[in-house]
């Protein structure tokens, strides 16, 4: 039932939880559940948020049972790229030179997301300062193709597609400037959006 679970989409998702039929908790736990699982292997996450993550899954859930239904993400857990600020948390920009980097505000579509209810397990492994097509990332170790360990995911958002490929996310945000949100697409066997130039792009199992 977990991987049943993580394995779906946010279409699918979506109306479930807002008609109650599941948690925000399950949906939660069960793509914390993949992460414990397979992180290891492929490491498309820098960092696991798994404490706060259930919190804002409790939340999440109070808010839709007492009729404070938000929308389509609310509810829904996603990994972002390493790269978006985050208020008040390290964004390393996959670089250890950001190691200790805690910006002071959200980027835009955090704010958006935080706003649409979405709940944030961790972030996602990347190309060092996303300028490469691998995500073999020196600092982070390098980031695995789950569908072949010994092959790599693309890049530069590589820890965003293995992620979406691994259910080890519902979905995902990268970003693209010469193909880092369309070649970790194609390499992982999932769809990846570029809407505009230099757009936060989002990555789903669809």
């Amino acid at each position: 039932m977990r991987h049943e679970l993580a394995s779906q989409s946010i279409e699918t998702l979506a109306p479930l939880l807002r008609d109650r039929e599941i948690s925000p908790v399950e949906i939660t736990e069960a793509v914390l559940h993949q992460t414990e699982r397979y992180n290891k292997q492929i490491n498309a996450y820098i960092q696991i948020d798994a404490e706060a993550a259930i919190v804002a899954a409790k939340n999440a859930e109070q808010e839709i049972m007492n009729g404070d239904y938000r929308g389509p993400l609310h509810g829904i857990p996603m990994a972002l790229k390493d790269i978006f600020y985050f208020k008040n948390e390290v964004v390393t920009m996959g670089s250890k030179i950001h190691k200790d980097f805690v910006p002071s505000h959200d980027a835009t579509v955090v704010s958006r997301l935080k706003e649409a209810g979405v709940i944030f397990t961790g972030k996602l492994n990347m190309h060092e300062y996303a300028w490469g097509a691998t995500t073999t990332n020196p600092h982070f170790g390098p980031c695995r193709n789950p569908w072949d360990l010994e092959k790599i995911p693309g890049g530069s958002s590589g820890g965003s597609g293995a992620a979406v490929a691994a259910d080890m996310t519902i979905a995902s945000l990268g970003t693209d400037t010469g193909g880092s949100i369309r070649i970790p697409s194609s390499a992982c066997g999932i769809v990846g959006l570029k809407p505009t130039q230099l757009c936060p792009l989002q990555l789903d199992k669809k």
